[in-house]
């Protein structure tokens, strides 16, 4: 099977061509020896079936980080190269297609953003660049898929660059090219434009900021809670708690595999946040109190992706994260552990440095709670008001902060500045935001579920050979004394490092004061990441690493809990 490669600078429209050229199955593989991730799915070439590889995108095929280097690696194993480039920016483009000539691959360029280029004054004679380069060049605009039928028709015709130049004189080369094929009149800002200029700004972007995060965490709740009320609880209580209840009587309503299954009778009934079976806490969780929240979660960053704001987000918040050892684009790794730590965890491979990325996923793993954790968070210490929800969210926050600047001072190490590019604002391509939907839905649910059966599965025999009860008793002057909590808090503890959102539900049985239902919340989101993250930070920073980073964790969980204990009362 022939294989096609989407090479081209980050930021130009690959992923959404590749979401053209592709149907809804695609695969997401790390590629062999690294953690670099890439994506393929298969089309159809007139009778043959292809490959489509979306490689990482790359600046140069002079590798400076590891993710050009697995898209050199991966050059060697493509049949064709469709090298896509912006319109917008057509100099640092043309970088990597004439190092792709350079290679004497077959290649065909998609000019991607051409609308765009259109829109800004920008004139490109694609019939000379296309005679200049001697590969076919497509006009394309991969959202309204304007010029995509076009590429897939000319595929074929892929072919090596006529085009010779030395490697010094490459820059040179490039300047001749653009002097000769494109031409830029002079053309008011539109609106949009104007839109993305204040959102870089300091004084109008934060204002901007601030008010979007706000409508985002409301758009979020209003369509977790809607789905948990409206779809998931009904379909549980009244479709699933019948069977359950059938299943409970045929085993006897009582025992030890009906206690593992089923989960502990409340006043004869399943109670699915306080049972602890598998079948019935364990699906519960996940399903109907966590998905809902993490569907919103990635729709809205998605949304924000694809629409080009979080680029902007990075820049405007880069003087900020500098004082935290880290650069703005840090942002997004810490905005993808909201929805996720796991994915969050991996995202920090675009920081530059191995002490950026030790800092980002610190940071992350002790103040970043899942949207799985914050869900049960809002479920449980909401019911008490909103200075509850304030006294959790604003220690978490206040400890990311402190903790980052420490960790700057200590460090030994500087943060690169941030170079990124900004792309114009645009509405997202529907299809290809409900692709990327799809596969982060469909990679929480392999991650979740069996973590959360796990952990139903370890608590219920914990407690039935009365482990919990001897850990209880051991751990109590801590737990008791040290952080003001009943000592039958120990289990959620124990539970946090399979499951930070299981844990939380653990608590919802044990009555506790606000004081206590704030300490607890803080105390199991920054002592210890969930096991599926712990897994990720071993392989992205070693051991040796890892368990510094574990230290910082444990250290800063019993100040902050001593603290809270201490001013709270």
């Amino acid at each position: 099977m022939r294989k096609i490669l989407l090479m081209g600078n980050p930021n130009v429209g690959k992923s959404v061509i590749f979401s053209r050229l592709t149907g809804v199955q695609v695969i997401a593989s790390n590629y062999p020896g690294t953690t670099v991730e890439y994506t393929k799915g298969y089309m159809r070439l007139g009778d043959e079936k292809v490959e489509i590889i979306d490689v990482p995108g790359t600046y140069t095929l002079e590798p400076t980080s590891k993710a050009e280097e697995v898209a050199v690696g991966m050059l060697k194993e493509g049949d064709i190269v469709i090298n896509v480039i912006d319109a917008t920016n057509l100099e640092r483009n043309l970088n990597l297609t004439l190092q792709l000539l350079k290679r004497k691959v077959p290649v065909i360029v998609a000019l991607n953003i051409y609308d765009e280029a259109c829109h800004t004054g920008i004139d490109i004679d694609v019939e000379k660049l296309e005679k200049i380069l001697g590969v076919p060049v497509i006009p394309t605009c991969a959202i309204t898929a304007e010029g995509i039928h076009k590429l897939v028709s000319k595929i074929k015709e892929a072919k090596e660059g006529s085009y010779e130049y030395e490697d010094e004189e490459r820059w040179h080369e490039i300047g001749n090219i653009v002097k000769s094929v494109q031409k830029i009149t002079h053309r008011h800002h539109r609106f949009v434009e104007r839109l993305g200029d204040a959102t870089i700004r300091p004084g109008t972007g934060l204002p901007i900021a601030l008010i979007l995060m706000f409508v985002i965490f409301w758009v979020i709740r209003f369509i977790g809670e809607n789905l948990i009320a409206y779809v998931f609880e009904p379909i549980f209580e009244k479709l699933w708690a019948p069977l359950m209840m059938k299943l409970s009587h045929i085993m006897g309503s009582g025992g030890f595999l009906h206690d593992i299954l089923i989960g502990r009778l409340i006043d004869g009934k399943i109670e699915f946040m306080e049972s602890f079976g598998l079948l019935t806490t364990g699906l519960f969780v996940p399903f109907a109190a966590v998905l809902p929240y993490i569907f919103a979660f990635y729709l809205v960053l998605s949304f924000l992706e694809d629409s080009g704001y979080l680029p902007r987000l990075g820049v405007l918040v880069d003087n900020v994260m500098h004082r935290l050892g880290l650069h703005g684009l840090s942002i997004v790794p810490m905005m993808l552990g909201l929805g996720c730590n796991v994915p969050g965890a991996m995202a920090t491979r675009i920081l530059e440095t191995r002490r950026e990325r030790f800092i980002g996923m610190t940071l992350m793993a002790i103040a970043v709670p899942c949207m799985a954790q914050l869900a049960m968070i809002i479920g449980l210490v909401g019911q008490s008001g909103v200075t509850g929800l304030a006294l959790v969210f604003g220690t978490l926050f206040i400890v990311w902060v402190l903790l980052g600047i420490i960790m700057n001072l200590l460090l030994k190490g500087e943060s690169p500045e941030i170079f990124t590019e900004i792309p114009a604002y645009r509405i997202p391509y529907f299809g290809a935001l409900l692709k990327k939907l799809w596969m982060r839905i469909k990679g929480f649910i392999k991650e979740a579920v069996p973590f959360v059966c796990l952990g139903v599965l370890i608590v219920n025999i914990l407690y039935s050979l009365h482990v919990v009860d001897f850990i209880a008793n051991f751990t109590a002057p801590i737990i008791t004394k040290v952080f003001g909590l009943p000592s039958e808090a120990v289990a959620a503890l124990i539970v946090g490092f399979l499951r930070k959102d299981v844990a939380i539900g653990m608590l919802v049985p044990l009555n506790l004061t606000l004081k206590q239902l704030v300490i607890a919340s803080v105390i199991l989101a920054m002592y210890f990441p969930c096991v599926a993250t712990f897994a990720v930070m071993v392989r992205e920073l070693g051991i040796k690493d890892m368990l510094k980073s574990v230290l910082i964790m444990i250290l800063s969980t019993v100040i902050v809990g001593v603290i809270l204990n201490l001013l709270l009362r």
